[in-house]
C-alpha cells in the first residue's frame, strides 16, 4: 500500500506517529520509563559538571543512544508478541538479541561516562 502523502503533510503525520510511539513506550514499557528518568538525571548532571562541549555531547549522546535502542527493542518485542504468545526459538532469539542490544548500549554509555569523567578528574 503506497503512501501518497508528501511535503509538509507527510512531516506532520510522521511527527504524530513518532509522538504516538514515544507515548506508547512511556505507557507500556517500564524499562523505557526507568531509562528515560535515568537519562534525564544524567543530562542534568552533565550540564552541572564543568566539562568541555565535546565531552558533554558524547556523554549525552551515550545516554540518548540507550533510549533509542530501548525503543527499538520494545518494538521488536511488541511485534513478536503480536505474532503469538507460544514459545518459538526464533521469537525468543529476537527478543534476546534486542535485550542484548540494550545491554551493549548501556555498557557503552557507562564506558563513555567513566572514560570522560576519569580524564576530567585527573
Amino acid at each position: 500500500m503506497a503512501n501518497n502523502v508528501t511535503g509538509l503533510t507527510r512531516i506532520i503525520k510522521a511527527a504524530g506517529y513518532s509522538w504516538k510511539g514515544l507515548r506508547a513506550a512511556w505507557l507500556h514499557e517500564a524499562a523505557f520509563r526507568q531509562e528515560t528518568l535515568a537519562a534525564i538525571a544524567a543530562i542534568v548532571i552533565v550540564c552541572w559538571l564543568d566539562l568541555d562541549m565535546i565531552s558533554r555531547i558524547l556523554m549525552i549522546g551515550a545516554v540518548v543512544l540507550v533510549i533509542i535502542v530501548e525503543i527499538i527493542n520494545s518494538a521488536i518485542e511488541a511485534v513478536v508478541d503480536r505474532i503469538g504468545q507460544e514459545h518459538h526459538p526464533l521469537a525468543g532469539r529476537a527478543k534476546d538479541m534486542g535485550s542484548a542490544a540494550v545491554l551493549i548500549s548501556i555498557l557503552l554509555a557507562l564506558f563513555v561516562w567513566i572514560a570522560l569523567l576519569w580524564a576530567h578528574l585527573r
